[in-house]
């Protein structure tokens, strides 16, 4: 794959990098000036009488109901919208924290479409189990959460990042609560504090272990009951629209694929933030929700983002190992199960399957150790003793605290046979989480104009090259926070011609092909995606070497040549979308960025371990850059769809 990979600042100055330049598709913006926050709600009954559209001086409204809430939900108008094209003046492209938690302040200045791949609650929020870390303790102090954060991230945090977050944690957290998020509390009335491996005091906050789910849950309330915020369900995005002007390209809006009705729908935005979560599923076991398939990431870098940090890929430690359960579940999970990192901060202690216990061997903060440390540790372990799993004991402590603790743990052990306040809990590491992603300010910026980035999908540099636990949601809060003041900026600065949305050509179903061919393509693809994912793990794990990766280049190259010619005999279009398709060509573009971005990085650091160069570098203690590049080995995965040959 040959892209321009840069050692160099963790923040890029926009203004100052060129990009390719893409004549085929400049746009003349500004041309009329429509205000979409003009929104009318009237006596339903009255405007709209027994019909579900009324046109109104040519400009079609629609009234919009979530489907999943229609009893709770307000119907909504949304101006100028028809069947295939909708335009708002804030797009959110996803609807874990950081989408919704930006949603609910940008909705207070103009209308906003909050677009998600399945139901709403379906994000990497909602399976996040530990918590929040912020500074809540008077025992505790940014100074030490920077550090503990810079440690973990191996020194290539970005430190003005890491202040910003750490400072503004706290009142994150306090926003949270005024929403509705209930989190656990002591005997003494306060929040009580969790302590996670990595962290130096007690500072996550939880809500026993399902704390994303309750995050999501008030938050997604708070969404409900917001006129301004329309959801989305099972619209898949396909490709940003973006024009170019000179150097700077911008952002116009996306289209999208309603998994239901089988529709491409567009939507037109003065401002975009992409808050599309991870890639976990270019490895087979992973703990993302089936819907992390890098489709955010894959979509900036094809719109001529920049990307960075993608080699430092978190594989948590403890994912549960279905083939150490007394009763083994009937059918693979399409998600690994998490057992949160909580477990080893409350005293949880790592064995083999001989009980011996193992971490005080590789590591003197033993079972605290940082994510990457652990991970190195089991995978080293089970490679030496030709073992599938090892074993995460907690039975030691007290019955009752272990229940009132991890109660979604042990409910989901019981199922099988295991008692975890009597048994070990078998454990074996599972792709988690990606520290690298689209670059960000410390807004949300990105290179592109009025697109913006928050949560997973991002690289803020908080990170660096290993995630502390439990610091995820807390960047996805601060960051959709800090990127509402300038994306109102850049609505108020900027203009959108209606007609525009016709300069790019649309995505089109499959309609012409006969079904039997579209299952096949459908059945080859799904192979295709287990063989791609098994190359990720082979030879882009937790411990790489050169060959290995270069190996691994040259595989995934032909795999997609092969995918890509087997589309295309059978009649596929260039421009034809399909849920299962598109997915795939994103997981191609994601693979082939971590495979780029850990040759470049000569030196093991983090998550990035190499047998080739196992030591830290201090010359190379900078972030990986990849620039958008002409030399791009053109595929269909590395192309937007309305540039594609017709």
């Amino acid at each position: 794959m040959a892209t321009v990979l840069l050692n160099g600042s963790s923040h890029v100055h926009y203004g100052g990098v060129k990009l390719l330049n893409m004549k085929d598709h400049r746009l003349d913006c500004g041309v009329t000036d429509i205000s979409f926050k003009a929104c009318i709600q009237k006596d339903l009954s009255r405007v709209f009488m027994s019909s579900k559209f009324s046109c109104i001086k040519s400009h079609c409204f629609q009234v919009i109901f979530n489907q999943n809430h229609a009893s709770r939900r307000n119907p909504k108008i949304s101006c100028f919208q028809d069947s295939a094209t909708k335009y708002f003046d804030f797009v959110v492209i996803g609807s874990g924290v950081a989408g919704l938690r930006y949603a609910l302040e940008v909705s207070k200045r103009g209308s906003v479409a909050v677009i998600t791949k399945a139901e709403p609650h379906e994000s990497n929020t909602n399976y996040a189990q530990g918590g929040v870390s912020a500074v809540l303790c008077p025992s505790d102090s940014v100074e030490n959460h920077m550090r503990d954060t810079i440690v973990a991230g191996a020194h290539l945090c970005d430190e003005e990042t890491v202040r910003v977050v750490c400072t503004e944690g706290p009142d994150r957290i306090k926003e949270l609560i005024a929403i509705g998020a209930l989190f656990d509390h002591g005997d003494d009335g306060n929040l009580h504090l969790a302590r996670e491996g990595g962290h130096s005091h007690r500072r996550i906050v939880h809500a026993a272990d399902m704390t994303g789910r309750e995050i999501e849950r008030a938050l997604l309330k708070a969404v409900d009951d917001d006129p301004n915020i329309s959801i989305f369900e099972h619209h898949f995005a396909i490709d940003l629209l973006t024009s170019q002007d000179e150097s700077d390209i911008y952002c116009h809006g996306v289209d999208t694929l309603n998994t239901e009705t089988q529709q491409v729908v567009r939507f037109i935005s003065k401002v975009m933030l992409l808050a599309s979560g991870g890639a976990g599923h270019i490895y087979p076991t992973t703990t993302n929700p089936p819907v992390a398939t890098g489709d955010g990431v894959a979509m900036a870098r094809r719109a001529q983002a920049v990307i960075s940090n993608m080699e430092f890929v978190q594989f948590h430690p403890t994912a549960l190992a279905d083939e150490g359960l007394p009763i083994k579940p009937k059918k693979r999970r399409e998600n690994a199960f998490l057992i949160t990192e909580a477990v080893r901060g409350d005293g949880g202690i790592l064995y083999n399957q001989s009980m011996q216990r193992f971490m005080p061997l590789y590591d003197e903060r033993e079972e605290l150790a940082p994510r990457d440390v652990v991970a190195r540790s089991i995978d080293d372990q089970l490679k030496k003793r030709g073992e599938k799993y090892v074993l995460l004991d907690i039975s030691h402590k007290p019955r009752q605290e272990i229940l009132a603790h991890f109660p979604n743990i042990a409910a989901e052990c019981l199922q099988y046979g295991l008692d975890i306040t009597s048994m070990p809990i078998p454990v074996v590491p599972a792709a988690h989480y990606m520290c690298g992603g689209v670059q960000a300010g410390l807004h949300g910026e990105t290179n592109i104009k009025g697109l913006y980035v928050a949560g997973e999908v991002a690289c803020t540099g908080l990170h660096g090259a290993n995630r502390l636990a439990s610091n995820s949601l807390l960047e996805a809060l601060v960051f959709a926070r800090r990127a509402v003041r300038p994306s109102i900026d850049h609505l108020e600065c900027s203009s959108l011609n209606t007609q525009d949305s016709n300069m790019w050509a649309r995505p089109v179903l499959p309609l012409s092909l006969k079904s039997n061919t579209v299952q096949d393509i459908m059945l080859q693809t799904r192979v295709i995606r287990t063989e791609l994912q098994s190359i990720m793990w082979e030879y882009v794990g937790i411990v790489r070497s050169t060959s290995r990766l270069k190996t691994a280049e040259w595989k995934i190259g032909e795999l997609e040549l092969e995918w890509e010619k087997f589309l295309f005999r059978r009649g596929w279009e260039p421009t034809m979308v399909g849920l299962e398709a598109c997915e795939m060509r994103n997981l191609f573009c994601c693979a082939k960025l971590v495979v780029s971005s850990a040759l470049a990085r000569q030196e093991s650091r983090g998550l990035h371990f190499t047998e080739d160069f196992p030591y830290l570098e201090e010359s190379k203690r900078k972030p990986t850059i990849i620039l958008p590049s002409s030399s791009l080995k053109v595929t269909w995965s590395s192309r937007q769809l309305h540039k594609q040959p017709h």
